[in-house]
């Protein structure tokens, strides 16, 4: 009777397979793992340049100063011995719901939390979480009348008023990626 051969894989078939087969799966997941991480990366981006753009839209449509006419039509502050609001002097007022001008903004800090309500009152939400948590903005707005975006206080040592306000808005998204979104609001 002839010998029957059997029919499969040996010991060493199987070891050999399982080491290719981890080394593939290694290869794998250290390719795919990074490129999933930086994946999120555009979506940040996005949902921060949306964050800034409305925060600088609101701080951009207040007036310029504290001593501005609000009704337009009048003179304007640094025009007949109406002053502007001195450098040293740029801040809140009051809190955030009251802002009324753009230099009110200056020194705001705010996170994520803080994003809860579109400017209808709705919730910035998707499946109950907040789009924003994770974020983070700090505002800076100061005197920049030549328009090269460093304090003109600072240049020319001390107080300053000026006719041109620098406005920049640092969005912080959760993967702590600074992105800065800056304009200026002229006194007109």
């Amino acid at each position: 009777m002839p010998a029957i051969k059997s029919k499969g894989f040996t010991l060493v078939e199987l070891v050999v397979g399982l080491v290719v087969f981890a080394i593939a799966m290694t290869l794998f997941v250290s390719l795919i793992v990074p490129q999933a991480i930086r994946s999120v990366d555009p979506i940040f981006q996005v949902r921060a340049a949306e964050l800034a753009q409305s925060l600088v839209n609101e701080i951009s449509s207040k007036p310029f100063d504290q001593n501005s006419s609000r009704i337009g039509g009048t003179i304007r502050c640094n025009e007949a011995g109406n002053p502007c609001t001195q450098s040293q002097n740029l801040g809140p007022e009051e809190n955030r719901s009251a802002f009324n001008d753009v230099d009110d903004y200056h020194g705001l800090l705010a996170t994520g939390t803080d994003f809860k309500q579109n400017s209808l009152g709705g919730n910035i939400s998707i499946d109950g979480k907040n789009l924003y948590a994770g974020f983070s903005l700090a505002v800076t707005v100061f005197y920049d009348d030549n328009l090269d975006g460093i304090d003109d206080s600072v240049v020319g040592g001390g107080t300053y008023v000026g006719n041109t306000k620098y406005i920049k808005v640092i969005v912080t998204t959760p993967n702590d990626e600074d992105i800065t979104f800056a304009t200026y609001r002229s006194n007109y």
